[in-house]
């Protein structure tokens, strides 16, 4: 068959290769001329990194991914140890998959090198989607009709096919935004981090982790806002961070007042949907179901789309789209709804101001630390997508 898979962000280039790997033909289009280094770190917890092992990219993600030992939790005024959990040869021995951090634009990298070109159609606008009973259709900005047995909408937050298809449904601004930035390793070694960490507070929490072969820390300051642009190239006001996070423990702020440039990033949703496809259509990671970044599974729930998506198609003719297709969107879309939500309370668990709810959740969270070697959402981490 042939399939057209609209968008090369993660979710779509991970949906190419799942459905190439099923044996059929697919066009990938992209709107950018190219393929640019934009956002920063992404987790890849084992329920990706096991697909990203089926579809042979794992080997080239984790050549240039940071493998952490393990997360902390602190308290955001003075730094102490809420509590701690296994990332390393722990996760990887229990799951059969690594925990693996990576920058954004290496994983997009490595996925888009096994896409061959002659499949890519980059700096390629599109202006429609429509179908009939035999084909699906995609039409481009320059009056080009693609014709495919199906079509898969991965153009994220901001997906137009999603409008197609259901009609006007704006991305929900979450209330929070996001400083996000980049230090050369060099430029913390002093400051005594620990190797992955959240640190929590009243309307923010503090994240760093590595990336590139930790060669970079990645650093993500989220606060509560009422508005916020959703951009990853949105530039901060200069020590607008550090004014933000005021108080905050030391280590904290030496790491913000030593970022260079600092982006201001709005965090957006989609509302949930009863389903993602019509017909020989269906919608695919954030265009579906974008959520708060707050349990680290954006990405993978979009990996785990594909995977499943390539599974439902892969003895599929023409003729079974539609079915194949629903089938896709029963398996998936529970389970990511259900993220979405868990990724927005943990957002508001993260958030509490200090008093005796956020003593409450520092002891639920230290009782859970003692008795378990993994995070609460690592029962996720266990799903396995053929």
């Amino acid at each position: 068959m042939r399939a057209i898979v609209v968008g090369a962000g993660i979710g779509g280039l991970a949906a190419t290769l799942s459905l190439r790997r099923a044996g059929h033909e697919v066009t990938l289009v992209e709107q950018t001329p190219r393929f640019t280094e934009l956002g920063a770190g992404i987790q890849l917890a084992p329920n990706a990194t096991r697909v990203l092992r089926r579809l042979d990219r794992l080997d080239a993600v984790d050549a240039q991914a940071a493998r952490p030992a393990d997360l902390s939790f602190r308290t955001w005024s003075d730094g102490a140890e809420i509590c701690s959990y296994a990332l390393g040869r722990e996760v990887e021995d229990e799951f059969g998959a690594p925990y693996l951090q990576v920058h954004r634009a290496d994983l997009q990298q490595a996925l888009a090198a096994a896409v061959p070109p002659e499949s890519v159609r980059l700096n390629t606008v599109v202006v429609g989607i429509d179908q009939d009973d035999k084909s699906a259709y995609v039409t481009t900005a320059s009056g080009e009709r693609l014709t495919a047995d199906l079509v898969v909408a991965a153009d994220g937050i901001r997906s137009a096919a999603r409008q197609r298809l259901f009609g006007a449904d704006a991305a929900v601004f979450s209330k929070t935004a996001a400083y996000r930035a980049l230090l050369p390793a060099e430029e913390v070694a002093d400051l005594d981090l620990p190797d992955t960490g959240i640190w929590l507070g009243p309307g923010r929490h503090f994240v760093h982790y590595w990336v590139r072969r930790r060669q970079l820390l990645n650093v993500v300051a989220v606060f509560g806002t009422e508005t916020a642009q959703e951009s990853w190239t949105a530039q901060a006001e200069p020590g607008e961070q550090l004014r933000a996070f005021e108080g905050w423990d030391p280590r904290v702020l030496s790491v913000l007042e030593r970022t260079g440039q600092v982006f201001r990033w709005g965090i957006y949703t989609r509302t949930p949907l009863d389903r993602w496809n019509i017909g020989r259509v269906t919608l695919l990671g954030d265009s579906a179901h974008a959520m708060v970044p707050f349990q680290a599974q954006g990405a993978a729930q979009a990996i785990l789309d594909a995977a499943v998506l390539g599974a439902c198609l892969a003895d599929a003719a023409s003729a079974d789209v539609p079915d194949a297709l629903d089938r896709y969107v029963r398996r998936r879309l529970t389970a990511a709804t259900g993220m979405q939500a868990r990724s927005s309370q943990a957002g508001e668990e993260f958030h509490l101001p200090d008093g005796p709810e956020a003593r409450a959740r520092n002891a639920r969270m230290a009782a859970h630390a003692a008795e378990n070697r993994f995070l609460p959402v690592a029962a996720a981490w266990a799903v396995d997508a053929p």
